[in-house]
C-alpha cells in the first residue's frame, strides 16, 4: 500500500482521487485533508481535465468513515475543560478543516464520487460536495452527527437539503439514521445505486461520458448549476446567453455541429 494518503491516476482526460487510509476505513484526517487539498488545487489549473473521481481505498471497506474520532475528541477535551475559551479556536479550526475536503467544488470540471463502501457523516458529507454520486446499493449511510452529540459540519445543513428537500434533510440529520446504498438512490442522494462490482464500472462509465461531452459546454453547465440557486430566472438567462455565445466561437460548436451533420460521434478538443 501507498503511504500517501491521496493517489492521483490519471487515464486520458480523467483523474481518479483515492482517498488511501485503508486501516481507518479512510478516516478524514488534517493530513489527509491538506493532501487533498493540494491534488485538488493541482487539477484546478489543468484546462485539458474533463473529469474527477473520487473513491476511497477498498482494502478497508468503507469510502470513508467520517471525520477522525481522535480530532473530534481532542476539541471535545478542550471544550468541556475550558468552556467558552477554546470555541473560537475549535470554531476557526473546523471551518479550515472543512475546506480542506470541500475544496473539490472548485473543481471547474464535473466530480463522481464512487461511493466504493460505507459512507458515514463527513465522509458522506464530502460525496455530497461532488456533482454526481454512484453507490454500493448494500452500503451503509448516515449523517450520525447527532448521535455523536454534534452539530453537522462539512456543508450537510447546506448540500442535503438542495438534494432531497427540507422535510427529509432534517428527517436524516435529527436521527442520524442509516440508509442503505438503495435507498439513498430512491431519494435522490446518490445518483445511481448498483451492486459492489459494479460501482467503479459504473462510477467510471459516467465519468468518461461525461468526459467524451463538450468541455467547455460542461465547464459552463457545472458552473450554472451551482449558482442556480441562488440567481433569479432573469440572471441564469443571461449566464445561459453569455456562456452560448462564448461557445459561437468555439472549434467545438463546428465539431458538434458536423458531427451531427456526419452521423457521427464528435471529437472534441476543449478549444
Amino acid at each position: 500500500m501507498s503511504d500517501s494518503l491521496v493517489l492521483s491516476a490519471r487515464d486520458d482526460d480523467v483523474v481518479t482521487l483515492t482517498l488511501n487510509n485503508p486501516v481507518r476505513r479512510n478516516a478524514m484526517t488534517q493530513a489527509m485533508g491538506e493532501a487533498f487539498y493540494a491534488e485538488i488545487e493541482r487539477l484546478c489549473g489543468d484546462a485539458s481535465l474533463r473529469a474527477v473521481l473520487l473513491t476511497g481505498s477498498t482494502e478497508g471497506r468503507a469510502f470513508c468513515a467520517g471525520g477522525d474520532l481522535g480530532m473530534i475528541g481532542g476539541h471535545a477535551d478542550r471544550g468541556s475543560e475550558h468552556p467558552g475559551d477554546a470555541r473560537s479556536a475549535a470554531r476557526d479550526t473546523m471551518k479550515a478543516f472543512y475546506e480542506l475536503f470541500l475544496s473539490v467544488r472548485s473543481l471547474p470540471c464535473p466530480s463522481v464520487a464512487a461511493l466504493n463502501g460505507h459512507a458515514i457523516g463527513a465522509g458522506l458529507c464530502i460525496a455530497l460536495a461532488c456533482d454526481l454520486r454512484v453507490a454500493d446499493a448494500d452500503a451503509k449511510f448516515a449523517f450520525n452527527f447527532s448521535q455523536l452529540g454534534i452539530h453537522p459540519g462539512m456543508g450537510a445543513t447546506w448540500t442535503l437539503p438542495r438534494l432531497v428537500g427540507p422535510a427529509l434533510a432534517a428527517d436524516l440529520l435529527y436521527t442520524g439514521r442509516t440508509l442503505s446504498g438503495t435507498e439513498a438512490g430512491a431519494i435522490g442522494l446518490v445518483s445511481r445505486a448498483v451492486p459492489s462490482d459494479r460501482v467503479r464500472e459504473e462510477a467510471d462509465e459516467l465519468a468518461r461520458r461525461i468526459a467524451s461531452s463538450a468541455p467547455l459546454a460542461v465547464r459552463g453547465i457545472k458552473q450554472a448549476l451551482r449558482q442556480s440557486a441562488d440567481r433569479s430566472l432573469e440572471a441564469q438567462l443571461g449566464y445561459e446567453a453569455e456562456q452560448q455565445a462564448l461557445c459561437y466561437e468555439s472549434e467545438d460548436l463546428q465539431e458538434g455541429l458536423a458531427a451531427a451533420r456526419e452521423k457521427r460521434a464528435p471529437r472534441f478538443q476543449g478549444r
